[in-house]
């Protein structure tokens, strides 16, 4: 059994794939502050809770349990924030997960999946968007992910680590098992919004109506949140089995506006949700669609739910069960 370290594995994708880790019989090491992420997500797996920065705890984690790959989500991400506190995202995005290359140097540990983001190329010069595409990217969040991708390039060829970067789009739904969801204080992300929008009877804001798409809202690419963390299985299989490092990256090639996604909301639930037209927010770009053929071809990836309306349904079950999120954690 492989002891695979997650930083963030207690967050909405960290205990999807602290989930799959255990279904290939790998013994998952969670490592969280609990900030954004619920303890109650990775019941009967080793918890350590801690900080990013927190060298010598970290150094305690290596040095005890024989750690053989390290799975890493411990990264703020929320653009809007980045855009207020850089500097918050560069001590941790960036200097916090170096010492953590530097630590896995110190214990040999050379295999490492990062969790890396579509925030990376910015405003797209082509629709899907292929992995060598050019990385401009237009808030510091993106920034940061950018430049952990680098320092890990150079780190591999200096032949001490391989890894594999996985640059998500948009993640969403929730455990087909009902056991897990997503659950942010506060939450940004669009799909959540509208279905706590529906439980409560509120209404969801749209920001921006003006962008050059067919309806004038932003489009974007969902991937069911199961099929990304079995996407880190097979990453973390290519490392083991030795193979080269690479970029990868993570979506359905499906676009999707805000208005769009709303409308098919309201199909899962049958409810009839509000909406409202507001401004724009900084630093999101109009259109952010996955080219996935690299992963698919190189890895096998393949997604087990790629249909809209099957990723609503799933997230619509689990907040209906779950209406106040994790809320009764001891």
């Amino acid at each position: 059994m492989s002891n695979i370290l997650v930083t963030g594995g207690a967050g909405y994708i960290g205990s999807h794939v602290v989930k799959e880790l255990l279904r290939q019989d790998c013994q998952p090491i969670v490592y969280d502050n609990l900030q954004t992420g619920h303890k109650n997500a990775i019941k009967d797996v080793p918890f350590i809770e801690g900080e990013l920065s927190n060298q010598e705890k970290l150094k305690e984690i290596f040095r005890f349990n024989s750690i053989q790959a390290v799975m890493h989500f411990a990264a703020y991400c929320l653009v809007g924030e980045s855009v207020e506190n850089p500097l918050k995202y560069f001590n941790n995005n960036v200097k916090n997960s170096l010492q953590l290359i530097e630590i896995m140097n110190d214990f040999n540990v050379k295999k490492i999946v990062f969790s890396s983001s579509a925030a990376v190329y910015g405003e797209p010069k082509m629709i899907p968007i292929p992995e060598e595409h050019r990385c401009l990217p237009t808030n510091p969040y993106g920034e940061t992910k950018w430049i952990f991708e680098k320092v890990l390039n150079y780190f591999c060829e200096t032949g001490k680590l391989n890894y594999i970067s996985l640059r998500y789009f948009n993640a969403a739904g929730a455990d087909p098992e009902g056991e897990l969801g997503e659950d942010h204080s506060p939450e940004t992300h669009l799909i959540p919004l509208v279905l706590k929008a529906a439980l409560k009877g509120n209404s969801i804001s749209i920001y921006g109506t003006d962008y050059h798409t067919p309806d004038g809202t932003c489009i974007r690419d969902y991937i069911h949140v199961t099929d990304l963390a079995h996407a880190h299985i097979l990453a973390l299989q290519r490392l083991e089995e030795g193979q080269n490092s690479g970029i990868y990256n993570l979506g359905n090639g499906n676009g999707y506006s805000v208005r769009e996604v709303i409308e098919k909301a309201r199909k899962v639930t049958g409810k009839r949700i509000s909406s409202v037209d507001s401004p724009r927010r900084q630093g999101d770009p109009a259109r952010l669609v996955a080219g996935s053929g690299k992963i698919r071809k190189e890895l096998g990836w393949a997604p087990k739910y790629p249909d809209l309306e099957t990723i609503i349904e799933t997230a619509w079950n689990w907040h209906q069960e779950n209406p106040n999120g994790y809320e009764d954690e001891a």
